[in-house]
């Protein structure tokens, strides 16, 4: 996905809008079916799995080559571990967050990734990075109410009945930046096809090992779970078909900015199928984080 806005057309601009969206949904589905006793490890485990089915059918199908270095292999194996860990964390962020303010903590990614270049490449956060960071991190004491005003709770209560959630989301930006940096300096040359693929299939089988420490599977026990379970499998999965699919087609490669009107997308969701609200002083911080965000992956570079 193009880092310039004027190098996507309105074919790949809607079908960055709609896979944003999708996976919103992703996250709204799954804390309905958090709600009705599905767990963490389980959820990963079937999207995981799913996705890397689906994937893996299109890489067999189009051809794409298999050939992967023994380098590549172990930083494969690296990501991989590190996704899993960002989808356990997140998952479990949604679980006691708004989902919108779990995706905004999440959010931060960018800085993390920053940093992660500095220290293991030595490449320098752009000035750009810099001035965005207190803007960035402002945004979100808004969005989460860091003060309890909004709440009333004050700042010890607020961060009392908050505290763990933001605490799984930001570890989930960090090693999500983490394995963007690997990513983009270790397995680049991988198809993005094969590289999702081997990195769903890995995330799967950690999560396998991870079910029984959380006592097996627990799945959904009642409809309304199910109805959750499906959906952020099928929502998940479309939306990682499309980006690395459909997307490259259009001309669309790497990240873009427009992914991350996701948590808005959330936000909506979460008010309309959850009955999730949060305060106008929230939705302002919401948008200052979101407006940031897009700011540093439009910036021209």
């Amino acid at each position: 996905m193009s880092s310039s806005p004027h190098a996507l057309s309105r074919a790949a601009f809607f079908t960055l809008l709609f896979t944003a969206c999708l996976f919103g949904a992703n996250h709204v589905a799954a804390r309905l079916a958090f709600n009705h006793g599905l767990d963490v490890a389980t959820a990963v485990l079937v999207r995981s799995f799913v996705t890397a089915i689906v994937v893996g059918a299109i890489v067999w199908q189009q051809g794409v080559s298999l050939v992967v270095t023994p380098r590549q292999r172990g930083f494969l194996l690296l990501i991989s571990a590190l996704v899993a860990v960002q989808s356990l964390c997140l998952y479990a962020a949604v679980v006691r967050l708004p989902v919108a303010l779990a995706l905004l903590t999440f959010n931060t990614y960018p800085l993390w990734t920053a940093l992660f270049a500095w220290l293991l490449y030595r490449h320098r956060p752009e000035r750009a990075v810099l001035l965005a960071m207190p803007v960035l991190l402002f945004g979100l004491a808004l969005a989460l109410d860091a003060l309890g005003a909004a709440s009333g709770l004050g700042a010890a209560g607020q961060w009392s009945r908050i505290g763990a959630g933001v605490a799984f989301a930001m570890v989930a930006a960090a090693v999500f930046g983490a394995a963007l940096v690997l990513t983009q300096h270790e397995a680049a040359s991988v198809d993005g096809r094969l590289r999702t693929a081997i990195t769903m299939a890995l995330v799967g089988l950690l999560a396998l090992v991870a079910v029984p420490l959380q006592g097996g599977l627990h799945l959904p026990q009642a409809a309304a779970g199910w109805w959750g379970l499906a959906g952020l499998t099928l929502f998940y999965g479309t939306a990682f078909t499309i980006m690395f699919t459909l997307l490259p087609r259009l001309g669309v490669v790497g990240s873009s900015p427009i992914m991350n009107v996701e948590p808005v997308a959330a936000l909506v969701l979460a008010w309309v199928l959850l009955g999730q609200a949060i305060a106008p002083v929230q939705v302002a911080g919401a948008l200052i984080v979101v407006g940031t965000v897009m700011a540093l992956g439009l910036r021209r570079r």
